[in-house]
């Protein structure tokens, strides 16, 4: 039966009569949302023939919260999709990740694996998104500035998305006509809140971790420091007489004379949603060198936040002709916070089954198709995200936390397996003992 309409959120029917059909959509595919995972699943679905629209509400370059790294699984990601790396372009590359706490300062370079390159990258997305957009319209997407989406438009009849309502964007109700635009399908990489993907009251779990993040930038001559730095002790309070909170705080060289400096915390912890994290992040970066210039003369610009949705937050991924990936389907790595690897990895593996799905000829043939994105996504990381929720209740315990910071920190063994298995950098075959020991991890457990 079709959904009862006027219980969701800006979704409106559009008759039977008025149904998308041969010749009458405005592309093949609609995208709503053009950051990491709106860019590259336009950009594989362009470059497969499909005629894809991608409708961002804001205009590029603009800010977006976020420690600006990148992992060699995202590398990964954009070596494939053949977007240029010269570091004289501006893309710092780095060798690994240096960790600090609990008295240790450790460096571990990126596994050498041949399933993912042996470097990471910084660069700030005000740069990298205009540059994935840029890249998408090169392959042929036709991306839509300044447009915000308002809602899905569902067929009457079937109860399918069969396109979105959008306006420009700023533009007040009565200054400007909402517009139409059909498709025969739409995917929603609208970000954590996804208001696309509430209009059809398809809304976060409460049974998911979620995470919260800030981050400023500073003037320093640390900026062309080539390893990305984590500390893993933030305390609520005085260090040694409060609690340890579950999360880490980042340095980030961005090469251009600034450091991306954030924290971010995850809602395992009883003191999620009662600490100050601005106030946090300001008491944290004041116990730094005095060398390292992190003062609020060299701050250039202010503290901004932004949550984490992690673990598969949100779900169904494929509901009646809408199709989620990155953020907006809570595609976050509970392990170490990372969304940018993940947004792009899903859109490669969405652009995948949606190619494949539009070129049956038979609409329930189509559907078929579509209906297995949720199981591509659980067979790609359905075991390894309920590791990181197991990880993440764990370490929501501050007497964990504590002991996991002192007593693990000093063996640098035990450091390497972490630190491949929170990044999830492993050989996924004929790897060495650690490889096979995550891989098994993460074949046994779970994956809904």
């Amino acid at each position: 039966m079709p959904p009862d309409t006027e219980t969701h959120r800006g979704a409106v029917s559009t008759s039977s009569t008025d149904r998308v059909g041969a010749g009458t959509d405005d592309a093949d595919v609609i995208v709503v949302g053009a950051g990491p995972a709106g860019s590259t699943v336009a950009h594989y679905l362009a470059c497969a023939g499909l005629r894809v629209r991608v409708l961002e509400k804001t205009a590029f370059p603009r800010e977006k919260v976020c420690g600006d790294g990148l992992t060699p699984r995202a590398v990964r990601e954009l070596v494939a999709m053949g977007v240029p790396l010269p570091e004289e372009d501006g893309w710092i590359h780095n060798r690994g990740l240096r960790i600090i706490g609990g008295g240790v300062r450790l460096s571990m370079p990126w596994p050498d694996l041949s399933a993912f390159p042996d470097y990471g990258l910084v660069r700030p997305r005000r740069d990298l998104d205009a540059i994935l957009a840029d890249h998408a319209r090169t392959s042929g997407a036709d991306v839509v500035e300044r447009t915000t989406v308002t809602g899905a438009v569902l067929d009457d009849r079937t109860g399918r998305v069969v396109g979105v309502r959008s306006r420009p964007s700023g533009a007040r109700n009565g200054d400007a006509p909402e517009r139409v635009h059909r498709a025969r399908l739409v995917i929603g990489a609208d970000g954590v809140s996804s208001p696309l993907a509430r209009s059809l009251g398809i809304d976060r779990r409460s049974d998911r971790p979620m995470g919260v993040a800030v981050r400023t930038y500073f003037r320093s001559p640390r900026h062309d420091d080539d390893w990305l730095e984590s500390w893993l002790e933030l305390w609520d309070g005085e260090p040694g007489h409060s609690n340890l909170l579950p999360g880490y705080g980042w340095v980030f060289g961005v090469g251009d004379g600034t450091c991306n400096i954030g924290l971010g915390i995850l809602n395992s912890s009883s003191a999620f949603g009662r600490v100050d994290y601005k106030d946090l992040l300001r008491r944290w970066v004041a116990t730094m060198p005095a060398e390292w210039e992190f003062t609020p003369e060299t701050m250039t610009g202010p503290i901004r936040g932004a949550a984490l949705p992690m673990g598969f937050n949100r779900t169904p991924h494929y509901d009646r002709g809408l199709l989620l990936v990155g953020d907006a389907g809570g595609m976050v790595n509970p392990f170490n916070g990372e969304g940018i690897a993940y947004a792009m990895e899903s859109s490669r593996l969405a652009a995948d089954v949606v190619t494949q799905a539009l070129a049956r000829p038979a609409e329930a043939d189509r559907e078929r198709v579509l209906r297995g994105y949720p199981r591509v996504l659980a067979d790609a990381w359905g075991g390894y995200f309920t590791l990181g929720r197991i990880f993440v209740r764990l370490i929501g315990n501050p007497h964990v936390m504590r002991l996991a910071t002192r007593y693990g920190l000093p063996r640098p063994t035990l450091m390497r397996f972490t630190h491949k298995l929170l990044a999830n950098l492993t050989e996924p075959r004929d790897g060495d003992a650690m490889d096979r020991l995550i891989n098994a991890m993460t074949r046994l457990a779970p994956s809904a």
